[in-house]
């Protein structure tokens, strides 16, 4: 092979992978020949080549750019026939603990994991900063633990938030043991035993989690993989049932991966507010966008303290120290109570040492390193399935977070895939955790927040074929 062919190679599987996306601009001739040691004749050669492959074009006074490829089909998002699912009893508590405990169990590459990687995190730093506190105060005084959480640790919150331009009162946040802790207290604080709440379809696992502790019933509504929970059915529900409360995540929902619309954003909270409606809003991954600005919240459209905003550091900063909150609006006195009589109290020294690191490390630069590492991986997750996959596959675009929502043929039952793919060293999550009946036993939701690596790429190249044999 001469040189020009090898270099043609390698950078050809480079925009296969998506290192370099469609329309971007790949190194320049001069670059290209500084990087890999090679003549500017060599690299002419090579780009020629790729010419005629058709894999990048050159735009004059510019430079080489990949090709725009044909734009892969959408997921389907749950719209079906039916606009909602009638309300039932949720039961997929059992489904998920098993998916997880086989992910430990089997040490199988973490497709179906729905943790992000904690290598990518400064767990290391955070952990000098708590043994730091921990050798300074030979004890807390209990009184220091209670509700609504360390002052400092809310103000910090309070500052991101206004740093992005939501003005927050430090008074209304309540710090929390994770995301899941804020859900199920919000959840309580607004709704009883026996009454509905409304859920997005396909919805985040923990949200049906929360509904079937509690004894309440869901009623899904149909979720468009870009613009959200389908409004008007939400509209046509409300004005036939009586709604306890609506569950959302609009900002990179788990696991369709879209960024809600600002205006579909205004008009959901403008919507449930004319019924005296909370909404519960799941912001776990909204440090994790792909975008050049943090997207806005429901929080920033609310008027009557109807938002009961949740977020954590759990999927931006540390998962071990499980450090989220509450920002619960007009219910914040119950929401209060209710965690003192949950679980007392929050652990002093994670929440001083999560303090500590956003005061003085640089939380930013690392989100920027994170939102770069997940938008690339994104890409080529997306490049890699499209590869390996029937070519009747459809996935999601995500806007942020590190899901990709998988669509196969109809064919194809995603327990049944779950369990070859197991036997194989390889974990998935099953289209049925996602919902409360079968809506989508085709589906699968694939992690890609873990490094790529030959062994990655091998073993979803085995899931493409168990896809294929199945189909």
């Amino acid at each position: 092979m001469k040189l020009y062919e090898k270099l043609a190679d390698e950078i050809g599987e480079a925009v296969r992978r998506g290192v370099f996306a469609a329309g971007e601009r790949i190194p320049s001739v001069r670059q290209a020949s500084q990087q890999h040691g090679v003549s500017i004749k060599t690299v002419l050669h090579a780009y020629a080549l790729l010419e005629g492959r058709g894999l990048i074009e050159t735009r004059p006074q510019s430079g080489y750019f990949v090709r725009e490829r044909a734009v892969p089909k959408a997921v389907h998002g749950g719209r079906t026939a039916k606009p909602a699912t009638p309300a039932a009893e949720v039961d997929v508590s059992r489904l998920v603990l098993s998916t997880l405990r086989s992910i430990r169990a089997h040490d199988a590459v973490p497709f179906g994991s729905p943790y992000p990687d904690p290598t990518l995190f400064p767990w290391r730093r955070i952990n000098q900063y708590a043994n730091a506190i921990a050798r300074r105060h030979s004890s807390w005084n209990l009184i220091d633990d209670l509700p609504p959480g360390n002052p400092e640790l809310i103000r910090q919150i309070a500052r991101r938030y206004a740093e992005n331009g939501v003005p927050v009162d430090p008074s209304e946040i309540i710090v929390t043991l994770g995301a899941t802790e804020a859900i199920n207290l919000s959840l309580q604080a607004v709704a009883k035993p026996g009454d509905t709440v409304v859920v997005e379809s396909p919805t985040y696992y923990a949200m049906l989690h929360a509904i079937e502790r509690l004894g309440m019933r869901a009623i899904a509504v149909a979720t468009h993989p870009a613009e959200g929970i389908d409004l008007d059915v939400l509209a046509q529900i409300i004005g036939k049932q009586k709604i306890a409360a609506c569950m959302v995540m609009p900002n990179f929902q788990n696991p369709l991966g879209f960024q809600m619309p600002d205006e579909r954003k205004r008009r959901l909270v403008e919507l449930l507010s004319e019924h005296d409606i909370p909404v519960i809003e799941n912001d776990v991954y909204q440090e994790l966008y792909f975008g050049e600005t943090r997207p806005t919240t429901l929080k920033n459209f609310d008027m009557k303290g109807l938002v009961l905003h949740c977020g954590s550091f759990s999927k931006s900063l540390t998962a071990s120290y499980r450090i989220g909150w509450a920002m619960p609006g007009r219910y914040r006195a119950q929401v209060e109570k209710l965690k003192f009589l949950n679980t007392l109290t929050t652990p002093s020294v994670p929440q001083v040492a999560v303090a500590d690191y956003l005061r003085q490390d640089g939380y930013d630069r690392h989100l920027r390193h994170v939102r770069r590492f997940y938008r690339q991986q994104a890409r080529l997750m997306s490049a890699m399935v499209q590869r390996f996959f029937p070519p009747d596959t459809r996935i999601s675009t995500p806007q942020g977070g590190y899901v990709l929502w998988v669509e196969l043929s109809p064919r194809v039952d995603s327990m049944r895939l779950y369990r070859a793919a197991l036997a194989q060293g390889i974990t998935v999550g099953p289209g049925y955790m996602f919902s409360m009946r079968n809506d989508f036993r085709h589906f699968i939701r694939l992690n890609y927040s873990y490094p790529w690596t030959a062994q990655s790429e091998a073993a979803l190249k085995t899931l493409g074929g168990l896809v294929a044999t199945m189909a």
